[in-house]
């Protein structure tokens, strides 16, 4: 029980002033007409499936702008003539145009209400060019608040890259930015001066050399992509190549980094091989075979953008060299590599319909750190690890935002995600089956966005449980799930609290050195055990806590 003293008496304390300030739920918090244009579906947005981009931009490191236009092929699903185009201040529509006329616009903050003339017959499919440019938002604190990074590298050349989750795409060029509607596939246009080299999503088609000394880079993305996993990085790259031999037969695995790191990049991004080795023997084949694995240096610490993952972790081990868990198992792997190419499965292949359940991304994702340990070190590494991401977690707000708003809940969605999946994994008690679900998770819902209760009732028909409480509380509440327990009479009797209503998790135990499956609920229940200097141990791997209220 010792072990869990930490646990018990932060359960306790948030119990007690969560109760007294209403924290249980979620607190008060204003948003604006703006959250909402920017987070819901709106009548603007829902009438038109986007279906094609053709980004065709200009980068100027000298002036730090981007300018160009955006071709949109939507199908039109019903007849209506205003559409929603999102770009944020201080960037600029110039015109729109639709066959050969030039649109009328209003500007709402970071939105443009385009009035189509054209007849939107339902079913057809049409397209428009946006024109637009200017100074995007510098990114402050990338990527966590992003825009775009405007640095020199060590030699004095441009080195630039853009990171926008939450934020949005919108902030540095037009489009429908709301992750519901992936376009189907796209084509980015980059211009940048001659002596540079652009990396973008998918794979190079060509590269074209113009007579005013800049060179346009295209690339193709073939795969459905989320508007956040497009990406621009501009730089003196330097590249080399290796074939995967995956489930899917080879892939193409393209690596791109400044010149002078080139030496430091072959030995370190060895563990993308790995990397694949192991994720794709838990959730399947990678999923954009298509458009190949690229690991892009990027002047930030990194990002999960689609077939063009962004590193920036210093040619180090660990998280810049630090190890998260504080166990020594985190220095074991290149964290930026491991973890944001994990999210080639859950962001890029499995992704959020709306923001607020973005622990979709983060929880499986950095579960996947100790299932990469797994695979390589065995299971006692794997959970040594994970157990030791909960010294992170804060219980501060539920894993679960506000919907229709653009709001993301807590950054416990990380550690506490990890730790609620690994507590599920213990639940279902067979690896194979655990190994199983996790693969089909990413086959069933291949290339699409998805919600927060699609995958809790995935993830309860495939355990074949009921897992709404468990959800409910590891999801929606901030409490530590507590096992109240005493030994009485030669009996052990036992419940949850702290925890939900209908809370019914089973847990493992041991009882003077017995192991034991208990199935607590909220109400008290015993069993016969002989209580005589009796002691009771909860199986660490269930975020949990435990009290002995007889002692």
């Amino acid at each position: 029980m010792k072990i869990y003293f930490r646990f018990i008496f932060i359960s306790l304390f948030i119990s007690n002033a969560a109760n007294a300030q209403g924290l249980l739920g979620k607190s008060q918090q204003v948003f604006t007409r703006q959250d909402s244009l920017r987070g819901s579906i709106t009548k603007e947005r829902a009438w038109w499936d986007v279906k094609q981009y053709h980004l065709d931009i200009k980068v100027n490191p000298t002036e730090q702008t981007i300018t160009g236009s955006n071709t949109i092929k939507y199908q039109v699903l019903q007849e209506y003539n205003r559409m929603q185009i999102d770009l944020q201040n201080p960037m600029e529509i110039f015109k729109v145009i639709q066959d050969g006329k030039e649109l009328k616009y209003t500007r709402d903050g970071n939105v443009f209400i385009i009035e189509l003339v054209a007849p939107q017959r339902t079913g057809t499919v049409k397209e428009l060019t946006v024109f637009y440019g200017g100074k995007p938002k510098i990114a402050v604190n990338p990527p966590w608040d992003g825009g775009i990074t405007w640095k020199k590298d060590s030699n004095g050349n441009p080195f630039i890259a853009s990171s926008c989750q939450g934020l949005g795409a919108s902030v540095w060029w037009p489009n429908k930015d709301h992750m519901y509607d992936e376009v189907e596939s796209m084509l980015i246009s980059v211009n940048v001066p001659k002596n540079l080299m652009d990396v973008s999503n998918g794979r190079l088609q060509s590269v074209t050399e113009l007579k005013d000394g800049t060179t346009t880079y295209n690339w193709l993305v073939s795969n459905p992509i989320n508007n956040y996993g497009v990406n621009i990085n501009i730089g003196d790259y330097v590249s080399f190549s290796e074939k995967y031999k995956g489930e899917k037969g080879d892939l193409d695995c393209n690596y791109y980094v400044l010149r002078d790191d080139l030496a430091k990049a072959k030995i370190q991004f060895k563990d993308a091989p790995r990397m694949l080795k192991a994720f794709e023997h838990w959730f399947g084949p990678y999923p954009f075979y298509e458009d190949s694995y690229k690991l892009v240096e990027a002047p930030y610490l990194g990002m999960e953008h689609q077939s063009s993952v962004t590193y920036g972790n210093g040619f180090k081990n660990g998280y810049l060299g630090r190890d998260l868990s504080g166990t020594g198992w985190g220095l074991k792997f290149d964290y930026i590599i491991i973890h944001e190419s994990g999210h080639e499965w859950f962001a890029n292949n499995i992704t959020y319909k709306d923001i607020a359940d973005m622990w979709i991304h983060e929880s499986f994702t950095d579960y996947s750190e100790s299932l990469f340990l797994e695979y390589y070190y065995g299971k006692e590494a794997a959970y040594t690890y994970v157990r030791g991401l909960r010294k992170n977690i804060q219980n501060d707000k539920p894993i679960i935002g506000y919907y229709d708003v653009n709001n993301e809940g807590s950054s416990d969605m990380y550690y506490k995600g990890a730790n609620m999946l690994h507590t599920l994994r213990q639940i279902v008690n067979d690896d194979e089956k655990w190994r199983t679900i996790l693969r089909g998770l990413n086959s069933t819902f291949y290339h699409q966005t998805v919600t927060t209760k699609q995958i809790e009732d995935y993830l309860s028909k495939s355990t074949e449980m009921d897992l709404s409480a468990f959800f409910n509380q590891y999801l929606r509440d901030i409490r530590i799930p507590t096992l109240e327990y005493f030994f009485k009479n030669d009996k052990l009797g036992y419940r949850w609290t702290n925890c939900v209503p209908g809370f019914n998790m089973p847990i493992k135990i041991t009882v003077n050195g017995t192991g034991k499956l208990l199935k607590p609920t909220t109400g008290w229940d015993s069993i016969s055990v002989k209580s005589e200097n009796a002691k009771l141990e909860i199986d660490e791997n269930f975020y949990v806590a435990g009290f002995n209220i007889s002692e």
